[in-house]
């Protein structure tokens, strides 16, 4: 049976992104443009290659997402969908032996979630995505945040963990509603020890701290404003040391005594000026004809021309995957973190994912643990349960 109790036990399994291949973007017209995805698609699965076969060499079990390779069903309202497949991290999550998942995926094994969001006159039993007529599909999509992609994209990693017996457990259609309960990105698990990133700001964390309690009452449960991606935040990389992009006024009450190495200026404040760009014209790659105008054709040949090359020479992510104790996974090298790496001793092996800032996803964010080696531990008994 699969369990993950402490984020840097020894990685033993391990499921792996997979985004659209070259040809998938024939649908651009515009020949410079659809060159530029040609070639970020090839240097995106070459990452995850190269990825694969790091994790590999320290004996981790690799499982991938999967692309149906008949592209329209990734064609909904006009438009193509964001390869969600790239991000595992993003849609399930083991806690300890359970293994959390959107009430979505259980369309596949059975009707009990079909059932209590089934409408007037659907079919009384759940008979495939695909002959589904699109009014339904539509509703699913748009009123149940229901997401086929996400379902059949990761259906490897469903099936491995049921395979070893692990519970599963589906979330409700309450629950449905807010992915970060699902959504490892979220959470940083020591232990019994769980840290929720908040989603943004000005939430209430102590209402969200009990309903997390409520939820999980095995562990102690603490928010962390962060914001977003707890794991684009701050990564506890052993107990000991935590590399954080900047100051969180609760690392004191969450992680006494805990070395903390601040990076302020790197990552997403690094690449502003693209991100910037990047609103101006988010989404319009995935819909046919959008990619004519000039500012478009802009906007992605300065990503090529300009912003791969910097962030691969100068911007260090803490989105890192740890493999065990003594070995992390990052995308670049940094004199502050490397340091406190060798103080802890903790050897980094850098593994670049070249278009990170371009599909908002990093190395933890295309990954996800599955299975790691170890027991639950207790790292700050001293505290009184909630």
């Amino acid at each position: 049976m699969y369990s993950v109790y402490q984020h840097w036990d020894p990685l033993r399994v391990c499921a792996v992104g997979r985004s659209y291949p070259p040809e998938f973007y024939s649908y651009i017209n515009n020949a410079r443009v659809r060159s530029v995805f040609e070639r970020i698609a090839q240097e995106t699965e070459e990452d995850y290659q190269s990825l694969i076969k790091l994790l590999q060499s320290f004996g981790v079990e690799v499982v991938r997402t999967e692309i149906d390779p008949d592209q329209s069903k990734y064609f909904h309202n006009g438009q193509y969908h964001s390869p969600i497949m790239m991000t595992p991290r993003d849609w399930s999550i083991m806690i300890g032996n359970k293994f959390y998942a959107p009430a979505s995926q259980n369309f596949l094994t059975d009707n009990t979630i079909w059932n209590n969001l089934r409408g007037p006159n659907w079919p009384v039993t759940y008979p495939g995505w695909n002959h589904l007529e699109d009014w339904i599909q539509q509703e699913l999509i748009e009123i149940h945040h229901v997401n086929q992609n996400v379902v059949n994209g990761n259906r490897p990693i469903l099936d491995k963990v049921l395979a070893q017996g692990n519970e599963v457990v589906y979330t409700d259609r309450d629950n449905l509603l807010q992915p970060q309960l699902m959504n490892a990105a979220m959470i940083t698990r020591v232990g019994r020890d769980l840290y929720w990133g908040s989603q943004s700001e000005g939430q209430d964390l102590e209402q969200l701290r009990q309903d997390r309690q409520r939820m999980f009452p095995e562990y102690r449960n603490h928010m962390v404003d962060t914001w977003g991606h707890a794991d684009g935040c701050f990564c506890p990389v052993k107990p000991g040391l935590i590399i954080s992009l900047h100051d969180m006024p609760t690392y004191q009450d969450t992680f006494p005594d805990w070395e903390v190495v601040y990076l302020p200026g790197q990552s997403w404040t690094r690449v502003q000026p693209f991100l910037e760009l990047k609103e101006k014209n988010r989404g319009k790659w995935w819909v046919p004809g959008e990619e004519l105008n000039d500012e478009f054709t802009h906007y992605v040949e300065t990503w090529m021309d300009h912003w791969v090359g910097y962030v691969e020479e100068s911007v260090f992510d803490v989105n890192m995957l740890v493999i065990d104790q003594h070995n992390v996974i990052c995308n670049n090298e940094n004199d502050a973190v490397f340091e406190a790496f060798h103080r802890h001793g903790v050897t980094p092996h850098v593994c670049n994912f070249r278009h990170r800032y371009f599909w908002d996803g990093g190395i933890h964010c295309i990954t996800s643990d599955l299975d790691r080696a170890g027991t639950l531990q207790d790292h700050f008994p001293e505290r009184d349960w909630p």
